[in-house]
């Protein structure tokens, strides 16, 4: 059989668990290993910046449910990894970052490049672990795959010093695991599952509330299921954003807030109460909530309020389980006086946010350009949307109808994932049509990577609302925020894009159609109004 380097037992280790595609930037001392990736077949997509590489495999994983795969090189390459890194940990994310780092024999002496980067990494990731024996490298891998995809999904990071990846070890002495395999859908106690059907049957104003395992479990028919048999009004966290058509009859997208503070029952399927629900705590909801929470994680219930029904257990499976308890007790038509309040406020604010996005004001508003884009979308479309203003004017004004098709920065609230992770997303899913919404301060922050969707012939269509600057400044007085209109349409033609610029708001739509036709990545730079003020929460709005 021969022998192998460590840098062939990891490329054979990462293709044997699934990886077809790689994000990297190249450098030592993972030159080898890439290359022996291309070798096995592998699609490897080089970027401009290491975190740019990290968002592409974080997006990549969201759109196929598997994990997607980073590279960077020692020191500089693989703290560059950290944000994009530290961003799938805080979404929940599978990633599988890997890190070259100072040859083992050398650790402790100041060698190149020499960082403790499993200490780095240890609190951004679910597992963090330093190969020191290459005959170990598929063990470790297997591992790898394993924690990043079992329970709460999450990034995990190898490190592989310069000396294991050039030690060549008799391949038949080096055992292959298996490629990680399905592990069984935990259910929920049935008497949890039946005190909250019994609970729910007693509610009047229920509502459920979906987040991003849903999404992960593969659970949206079970979840629509639920809605159905109950009548139950439905909304989602922005990762589960689509696991429902948002034009379904008990979406009430625009009476939200209205929503959550006269609700008296919520059932909370594969979502935490972090910041993005304001902690399950008033003011956003009722004092006297009644919570019914489901998780596939323990420690999540009960996390930061009370939970009066905790429910471990698969969101798929819990929620299968939830529709057949529910069937017998519970009238889709007992909730109508209180969908008919949501439909009507609903309507009303729909009606208001319609008049708002027919303007055809110049500096043209945000939400014109919202409507333009809307209405260019196909129903099937993959949304990416990143920055302050337009993330909240687009979260409020564009709905999603297909699972798994709305990206955008999380709870982690991190600027600058929108191109890469159109990028990602437009790899793992080649026929469908991926438009990023992108603010102009956070295009700017990985703007070199429309070279490589250039070089890699990705044709991401990028659409900016350019105010000039960091958010909107009505005033004129915030510090640093201005960055003036930059042409970013003709950097994007100098690295061989396409680009279109727009002032006025009839000339948006053509705009668009002109950029998705031409078959190439593509940049529409739309000046927008920089005194346009989007609604969202102060951080003074957190209360303890």
């Amino acid at each position: 059989m021969g022998s192998l380097t460590g840098s062939e037992l990891l490329a054979r280790s990462l293709a044997s668990q699934g990886m077809d595609t790689l994000f990297f930037l190249m450098g030592g001392p993972m030159l080898e290993t890439e290359s022996a990736c291309i070798k096995l077949g592998v699609r490897a997509v080089d970027t401009r910046h290491e975190q740019a590489a990290a968002m592409m495999a974080h997006a990549y994983g969201r759109v196929t449910r598997r994990p997607g795969v980073c590279m960077g090189c020692s020191g500089p390459g693989t703290t560059n990894l950290v944000t994009g890194v530290a961003n799938a940990f805080v979404d929940a994310a599978p990633l599988i970052a890997v890190g070259g780092s100072s040859p083992r024999v050398y650790l402790g002496m100041e060698a190149f490049q020499e960082i403790d980067q499993v200490a780095i990494m240890r609190p951004i990731t679910k597992w963090a672990e330093r190969v020191l024996d290459a005959r170990r490298i598929p063990e470790f891998v297997a591992t790898a795959f394993r924690q990043a995809t079992t329970g709460r999904p999450g990034p995990v990071y190898l490190d592989l010093p310069g000396d294991v990846l050039g030690e060549a070890v008799d391949e038949a002495s080096v055992p292959f695991p298996g490629r990680a395999q399905a592990v069984p859908r935990p259910q929920g106690d049935p008497t949890a599952v039946a005190d909250a059907v019994g609970l729910l049957a007693r509610a009047e104003r229920p509502l459920i509330v979906g987040g991003s395992g849903v999404w992960w479990s593969d659970a949206a028919s079970a979840f629509q299921a639920f809605v159905e048999a109950t009548g139950i009004p439905f909304y989602t966290t922005p990762i589960s954003r689509g696991v429902i058509p948002e034009d379904h009859e008990l979406a009430f997208l625009n009476a939200r807030a209205k929503a959550f503070a006269e609700a008296d029952v919520l059932l909370a399927v594969g979502t935490r109460f972090n910041y993005v629900l304001q902690f399950g705590r008033p003011p956003r909801f009722a004092a006297d909530l009644k919570v019914i929470q489901v998780d596939v994680n323990p420690s999540q219930l009960g996390w930061n309020r009370r939970v009066d029904v905790p429910i471990v257990g698969d969101a798929r499976a819990v929620l299968q389980q939830l529709v057949a308890a529910a069937r017998p007790r519970i009238e889709a038509s007992r909730y109508a006086a209180w969908v008919s309040k949501l439909g009507a406020l609903d309507a009303e604010k729909a009606a208001e946010m319609t008049r708002l996005m027919a303007t055809d004001q110049v500096p043209i508003h945000p939400l014109r350009l919202c409507k333009e884009v809307r209405d260019f979308l196909r129903r099937d479309a993959i949304l990416v949307v990143d920055g302050q203003e337009i993330l909240n004017y687009g979260r409020q004004s564009i709905p999603t109808f297909a699972p798994g098709h709305r990206l955008n920065s999380g709870a982690f609230g991190c600027m600058g994932v929108g191109l890469p992770f159109g990028i990602g997303a437009k790899v793992a899913r080649p026929e469908a049509q991926v438009v990023v919404l992108h603010g102009d301060g956070s295009y700017g922050l990985n703007a070199m990577e429309i070279d490589t969707a250039v070089r890699h012939r990705i044709p991401v269509l990028v659409v900016i609302s350019n105010n000039g600057g960091w958010t909107a400044d009505p005033q004129g007085s915030k510090p640093g925020r201005n960055l003036g209109f930059t042409r970013y349409d003709k950097v994007a033609q100098d690295l061989g894009a396409h680009g279109e610029y727009v002032e006025k708001p009839h000339e948006i739509r053509p705009a668009l159609e002109r950029a998705g036709a031409s078959g190439k990545p593509a940049v529409v730079n739309v000046v927008t109004d920089f005194k346009a003020r989007a609604q969202t929460i102060r951080f003074s709005a957190y209360t303890t």
